[in-house]
């Protein structure tokens, strides 16, 4: 099988996802992690092609020999850290991402990629994926232990399904994920916390961006330092606002735990949208339209205006509901993805991303896992 490795992207006909491929238990061979189900794939490759010396190449997570134990074959283990040494295998840090940029090189813009991946988390940076169709391979069991090759749809995703995989990827990198549930570890990302080494500000709120801590053998520990955190302190609930004119992004807004902001035209102490809108939409929006409060980090939109607000809510595929008008002076429970409409063309929204707060919540009453996923992706800080 290896004179079907030339050892070089531009030089093959098909990309493979190695790391996807070698973990796929659906496919011909028992255990957790198995070489077996690659050279199934070669195989496959070769009945799909006619071409008994089609060009492959296969790009693999560090992450895959980081699991050594898992291979049932050790024999596996020696052959793939030899592929990687002599250049028949790519290892990088993200193989997905390494894939994506090798489909969109120009010496590759042709080359199809063998992967049951549905790269969700990657559709905001390579958006040409939503809706593709023939461009991906996906392997699945054929008769007598083989594997054939289907066409792999992958679909149109929402936002705040792309946004919600974005917050699986980003907890499942720093270790923040229940291994049974697939469900944040509310209890560590809810606080603050503090490196023992002073010069450290990673985890300091004064900075402005904070990194989540990095879980190791059950311990929130620094990223760089890899000492224990101390716990610093309850973190605040916040959520993003963004103010949407004629359907663009004009102005994004943080609102913290406990506050009551009012939003409008230009409103005293608030956010004043005046200068974002023309002085005819802006006769359409009152001074004060509405106020946001947020509690027990649950936001909550009520209108106080003299023209009337309507909204719409996203369901937990993010697909927006009809308009409703909004009762005055009655709050609203106002959730990622809904929307509220202060007049034609000038709508509140909110970002796909939660935050500590409403974490729980959400992954308790949401679908779980990565076949489930989530407006900018959940980093591994908050803002």
């Amino acid at each position: 099988m290896e004179h079907n490795l030339p050892g070089a992207a531009d030089l093959a006909d098909y990309l493979v996802d190695l790391s996807n491929v070698v973990r796929d238990r659906s496919l011909g061979a028992p255990g957790v992690r198995s070489l077996h189900r690659f050279r199934l794939v070669v195989q496959a490759l070769v009945r799909l092609t006619g071409d008994p010396d089609v060009p492959v190449y296969p790009v693999a997570d560090a992450s895959l020999l980081g699991g050594a134990r898992e291979f049932t074959d050790p024999g596996d283990v020696a052959t793939l850290r030899r592929w990687v040494e002599e250049g028949l295998v790519e290892e990088v840090g993200d193989a997905d991402r390494r894939i994506l940029e090798l489909m969109e090189m120009t010496s590759a813009a042709h080359t199809r990629t063998v992967t049951g991946d549905l790269l969700v988390g990657h559709r905001r940076e390579h958006p040409w994926i939503q809706g593709n169709t023939d461009r991906f391979l996906k392997p699945v069991a054929g008769p007598s232990g083989s594997v054939r090759l289907v066409p792999l749809d992958m679909g149109v995703r929402t936002q705040a399904e792309i946004s919600r995989n974005d917050e699986l990827a980003a907890f499942k990198k720093q270790g923040l994920l229940l291994k049974s549930s697939q469900q944040p570890i509310s209890a560590v990302i809810k606080r603050f916390w503090r490196c023992p080494e002073r010069r450290c500000s990673l985890y300091d709120p004064r900075s402005g961006r904070v990194l989540l801590p990095r879980m190791r053998g059950g311990v929130p520990t620094c990223e760089v330092h890899s000492l224990p955190l101390a716990d610093a302190g309850p973190r605040p609930a916040m959520a993003q606002l963004k103010a949407m004119v004629n359907g663009g992004c004009a102005a994004r807004y943080t609102v913290e735990e406990g506050s009551r902001t009012a939003v409008g035209r230009n409103p005293e102490g608030g956010i004043a949208l005046y200068a974002l809108l023309s002085p005819q939409v802006a006769a359409r929006v009152s001074r004060e339209h509405v106020v946001v409060s947020t509690t027990d980090g649950i936001l909550r939109v009520r209108d106080v205006s003299t023209y009337g607000t309507r909204m719409r809510a996203a369901d937990r595929r993010g697909r927006l509901g009809p308009w409703e008008r909004l009762t005055r002076d009655k709050d609203r429970r106002f959730g990622p993805g809904d929307e509220v409409e202060l007049a034609p063309g000038v709508v509140l929204t909110r970002s796909g991303r939660r935050f500590p707060a409403e974490l729980a919540t959400a992954w308790r009453t949401g679908p779980k896992g990565p076949s489930a996923p989530p407006e900018a992706s959940m980093p591994t800080s908050f803002r």
